[in-house]
């Protein structure tokens, strides 16, 4: 028997608790004359909370802010072309480079007539999607909130962490796509405070990357870090790093976990150079799922920040 629950070939019985909502799907073209669905969720009115989500996440990973904030603010998650309950293309399917992540996301946000007065909340590679797409659109955009990520190239004081050399070095899939070795990883990694994933959070994360062709986007996005010129998503960091000034007159507010392996204290140490008027909240027994080990925490200062930026006086 097939059950209700199941949707785009997820279970999402063991989790309902935590993940309440029935995703909406948009049509994106993809490769070979294929048509995509691409998940996304959008919950509440008023102005829009645009959410976007890194590797090897999904939607999931915002729902308590989307749960609390959807009740004054419009609440629009997506999930990556490959992730989560979104379709999972093979490469001649889809071409898995930030290009198309930009791309699905403007298509997104114009299908649901979302091009103004956005607060984009970020988090892992959403931070590059999302302010790629931010300096597509700059006057579309009021606020940033970033989570552990990063607008720039790996800092000249910081390195690629092993885990990630080793995966983009590979010249074969099977730790990745045959052990799922990265999703697991990060549920062992990636949240640091004790009893924090319970059993059905870790089974969310890996529900949706259950086979070797349902994690060929986990591997894509690490194969897609840039690392010198020539890479096919070195021009988009490129025009995002060179224009990150542009942001030191909107609000911003950043959150960070300071035991995350990968946007680490370097990451963060530029993001201060960048944007130093930023507001900025770290916590030390934190790691790169901050979310996941500081929700309580997180939540009312995300609260208070958009309050204390209102949109001509439009928000509560």
């Amino acid at each position: 028997m097939t059950s209700p629950d199941l949707v785009s070939g997820v279970d999402l019985t063991p989790f309902r608790s935590e993940y309440p909502w029935t995703p909406s799907f948009l049509e994106r073209p993809g490769r070979d004359g294929r048509t995509l669905k691409l998940s996304y969720l959008d919950e509440g009115a008023g102005d829009p909370l645009v959410f976007v989500h890194g590797n090897p996440t999904w939607s999931f990973y915002w729902r308590r802010l989307v749960a609390d904030l959807s009740a004054d603010h419009r609440c629009i998650a997506l999930d990556h072309i490959g992730m989560g309950l979104s379709d999972k293309p093979d490469d001649a399917g889809y071409d898995y480079t930030l290009r198309s992540r930009v791309d699905d996301l403007e298509a997104l946000l114009d299908a649901r007539g979302v091009t103004e007065r956005i607060t984009l909340v970020l988090h892992d590679w959403g931070g590059m999607i999302g302010l790629a797409f931010a300096q597509r659109h700059p006057d579309r955009i009021a606020r940033l909130v970033l989570l552990n990520t990063a607008g720039f190239f790996l800092p000249s004081s910081g390195e690629l962490p092993w885990q990630l050399k080793l995966i983009k070095g590979l010249p074969f899939a099977v730790p990745v796509r045959g052990f799922n070795a990265f999703v697991r990883g990060a549920l062992i990694q990636c949240s640091t405070r004790p009893g924090r994933l319970t059993p059905a959070i870790k089974q969310a994360y890996l529900a949706p990357y259950d086979s070797w062709a349902n994690r060929i986007a986990v591997h894509r996005f690490v194969q897609d870090i840039p690392l010198a010129p020539g890479h096919p998503a070195w021009d988009i960091v490129q025009g995002v790093s060179e224009n990150l000034e542009q942001w030191r007159g909107t609000p911003v507010q950043i959150f960070w976990g300071m035991k995350d392996f990968v946007f680490d204290k370097h990451f963060l140490a530029e993001w201060r150079v960048r944007l130093p008027d930023a507001e900025f909240h770290t916590w030390d027994d934190c790691g790169h799922y901050v979310l996941e080990d500081a929700h309580e925490e997180i939540l009312p200062r995300v609260r208070g920040f958009l309050a204390a930026h209102p949109l001509n006086g439009t928000d509560p």
